[in-house]
């Protein structure tokens, strides 16, 4: 009896202890249920589709990308650019000293006067081959950007499942919480009745709090994940009060691997671009042979002298003994090696990660037909015949409160089972560079 007494003056200086914990929790619960309840329902509901389209056109990491395309199509504008002529005049054998002489006898006999427009002629197709390497270069930095977008579409992806899994969580949580309100009623009912003990009523009401943390918790976690989804599809593209379209679900088995492997080989833009710098470096080994050649200077000049009025022509080129511009034939040589070395080391990545990606999708699919072929079924099987023995007090606090934790283990795991699932389709379609049909695995 004593050791009875003593227990219950413990289970009350624990409640005691926790109360102003639980007082801390509630009030934090309070604050974000009033911030909630005072935004109502939400403005804008966006789906995963419209969410990327929003990022593509708002993210402005990815605007700001966008310019290197501007800037290389203006290079193609100065490479197609033709040298400006040159105009040049001279007068010579002005009597300055001596002004007396300045008359228009002496200015047309004995001073000269010269006029000339010179232009050089580039040969060997210098100018188209600026142009094609231009364009080439432009290329490469439109494949670069696609690429870029690829990998912020994954992003907008990844934030979005993470949004849906933030709310399931905070969805199942509330129910959580609901469900224990009802079994706690039922105890304090039971323990006015005399049918438990007050020292279990105790654990149950101290164990409340965990369910009201993880309500807490969770839509701490719903806020930080939406923010950091508006992040990247523009905080201009969204209201602060806004929500996302879809559940977690697992996703359909794809193609097979050979499939998706020839596809990324296909479609993904950061290979293109690999395989586009090989086109470029040859474009600029064609260039640098081109400047090896020297170009035509071309002067036509009129000039008066002593009455006279003459008009002159001359012409001017190179002779490349010396520099045939070998520096730069070898270095864009190089380049082309250099360029087709990262093709292939671009080809053994992609592949990598089609076959890396592919593998935890299928990791991931087995592990949702776990808890869906019966662990789902069989927890909350165990949770109701655990909670009817408690109530009707065939079992004890500590197995109804075990049978408790585990169903919501199981239930949080098999949610994140769901988004991790939902996140290596995302991941495969990203290494992939494109959406993938669904069909039969092979």
């Amino acid at each position: 009896m004593i050791f009875k007494n003593r227990l219950v003056m413990f289970l009350k200086r624990q409640c005691c202890f926790c109360g102003a914990g639980f007082l801390f929790a509630a009030i934090a619960f309070t604050g974000v249920a009033t911030a909630q309840a005072g935004s109502s329902q939400p403005d804008v509901r966006i789906s995963l589709d419209q969410a990327e389209q929003m990022a593509l056109a708002h993210n402005r990491t990815l605007r700001a990308d966008l310019m290197l395309i501007s800037e290389s199509k203006a290079n193609e504008i100065t490479a197609g650019l033709r040298p400006n002529p040159v105009f040049d005049t001279d007068a010579q054998f002005i009597p300055f000293f001596s002004p007396s002489n300045l008359n228009s006898d002496y200015m047309d006999n004995s001073a000269q006067f010269d006029a000339g427009l010179s232009y050089k002629f580039e040969l060997y197709g210098k100018r188209k081959a600026r142009i094609q390497s231009a364009r080439a270069a432009t290329v490469v930095t439109s494949s670069i950007i696609s690429n870029d977008e690829r990998q912020l579409r994954y992003q907008v992806a990844t934030q979005f499942i993470n949004v849906l899994y933030a709310e399931s969580k905070l969805r199942f949580a509330e129910q959580d919480l609901a469900t224990f309100d009802k079994s706690l009623s039922i105890s304090q009912k039971q323990y006015q009745a005399g049918s438990i003990s007050h020292g279990n009523l105790l654990k149950l009401q101290l164990q409340r709090l965990l369910f009201q943390t993880d309500v807490t918790s969770a839509q701490v976690a719903v806020v930080q994940a939406k923010d950091n989804l508006r992040q990247l599809v523009g905080f201009d593209s969204v209201p602060q009060n806004y929500d996302v379209i879809g559940k977690l679900e697992a996703p359909q088995p794809k193609l097979g691997l050979m499939d998706m492997e020839a596809d990324a080989l296909k479609s993904r833009p950061d290979l293109q671009a690999a395989r586009q710098l090989i086109l470029q470096s040859q474009s600029q080994l064609h260039l640098a042979k081109a400047d090896a050649h020297p170009d035509l200077g071309t002067t036509v000049d009129y000039t008066h002298l002593a009455g006279n009025n003459d008009l002159s022509a001359f012409a001017t080129i190179g002779i490349p003994i010396f520099n045939r511009n070998q520096g730069n034939i070898a270095k864009a040589s190089a380049q082309i090696t250099q360029a087709q070395e990262q093709e292939r080391a671009a080809e053994q990545l992609v592949l990598t990660q089609v076959r890396s990606a592919y593998a935890r999708q299928q990791s991931a699919l087995q592990v949702v037909d776990l808890y869906e072929s019966g662990y789902l079924k069989e927890a909350q099987q165990s949770l109701s015949i655990s909670q009817y023995a408690y109530l009707r007090g065939d079992t004890s606090l500590l197995n109804f409160l075990d049978a408790e934790r585990s169903y919501r283990t199981v239930e949080l795991n098999y949610r994140q089972a769901l988004a991790t699932a939902m996140l290596s389709e995302q991941r495969l379609e990203e290494s992939i560079g494109m959406s993938v049909p669904s069909g039969k695995v092979h």
